[in-house]
């Protein structure tokens, strides 16, 4: 199964604006349209806790969104379409592995962090959009990470300068 890790972040690398949790408020149309469609082709989809508290997803059919927690029994699972779980994340790839192709990761720092830490990811695809803030949340956590990436694709999506850049990350 291919993992990728979607992200938008300012020009300064910051996925939030001043710590403050929601993206639509500041990234472009063009950013969210394309985030929107990456949702619905995408089959599965996995966030962690703190994102899906904060903005809960709604259900949708052909679609499973799995959240990571260390307390899955907070949680109502609605089968087929949302689930929780306390797996590890080289359980959850290999739980998810026999159903489907691709996994889309879509937030936050920590599960981002958790995933490159065991090697995990094989594509990050990141927005950039021509801002700086100055401060704000990073898409890792604090912790020593040495990924090395290839570029594979650059598309300027606006007259302001947003771009959608595609990674693969080389293992080592």
């Amino acid at each position: 199964m291919k993992v990728i890790l979607v992200f938008v972040q300012s020009l300064d690398g910051k996925i939030t604006k001043w710590g403050y949790p929601i993206v639509r408020s500041w990234s472009s149309k063009e950013d969210q349209d394309y985030f929107s469609s990456l949702m619905k082709k995408s089959e599965l989809t996995v966030v962690g806790s703190n994102t899906y508290n904060f903005d809960p997803f709604k259900p949708s059919p052909g679609h499973l969104l799995v959240v990571m927690t260390g307390h899955p029994e907070l949680y109502r699972t609605i089968q087929g379409s949302i689930e929780f779980s306390n797996l590890s994340p080289t359980e959850l790839v290999k739980e998810y592995s026999a159903r489907y192709d691709q996994m889309l990761m879509v937030g936050g720092p920590h599960l981002a962090t958790s995933f490159f830490t065991e090697n995990l990811i094989d594509e990050i695809w990141l927005t950039i959009e021509p801002k700086i803030f100055g401060s704000g949340g990073n898409f890792v956590t604090d912790q020593n990470l040495d990924i090395r990436l290839q570029l594979k694709s650059l598309e300027k999506i606006n007259n302001s300068g947003t771009l959608i850049l595609k990674y693969s990350v080389l293992k080592l």
